[in-house]
């Protein structure tokens, strides 16, 4: 049957993708509230099985920024993260206007530059965009799965 895309996703289809790629899992609220404050998700299924997603964050005007793209491991392929980003970016495209820009910034992860430059993206450098930078605000130096566990979440 293939893969399907939808713009919509189970905050639980979230954590159980950053799992399957080793990242560590988020609280079901926090997860919610980011959803709600995305622009646009795009996310891919086998059948009714979750395979993959990405999110963009857009403030309405020249700046985008595409934070996740996950894949499960064994669909792991070109493809299927090149449709996610490309609707992605078809969508700001359909929001131009004469004379206006977007600056897309994505996370690539796995040394996956390369991919992402044929798609259009160019490396970031100090000289071009400044020297990427990045904080992260929380009160635990991470939530492990064992303390998502203790929150009663499983």
């Amino acid at each position: 049957m293939g893969i399907t895309y939808k713009n919509t996703i189970l905050v639980e289809e979230i954590n159980f993708l950053r799992a399957s790629i080793g990242f560590r899992q988020i609280l079901p609220e926090q997860i919610k509230n980011g959803l709600d404050g995305s622009a646009l998700i795009v996310s891919a299924y086998d059948q009714q099985q979750i395979v993959g997603m990405a999110r963009l964050i857009w403030d309405g005007g020249y700046v985008a920024l595409i934070p996740d793209v996950l894949v499960l491991p064994e669909y792991e392929s070109q493809e299927i993260e090149y449709k996610l980003i490309t609707q992605i970016l078809d969508f700001l495209r359909s929001k131009l206007e004469p004379g206006f820009g977007i600056q897309v910034d994505i996370k690539a992860w796995n040394c996956r530059e390369d991919f992402y430059e044929s798609l259009g993206f160019q490396l970031s450098t100090s000289k071009r965009r400044g020297t990427p930078m990045h904080i992260c605000l929380t009160d635990q130096i991470e939530l492990t799965d064992a303390k998502y566990k203790q929150c009663g979440f499983s």
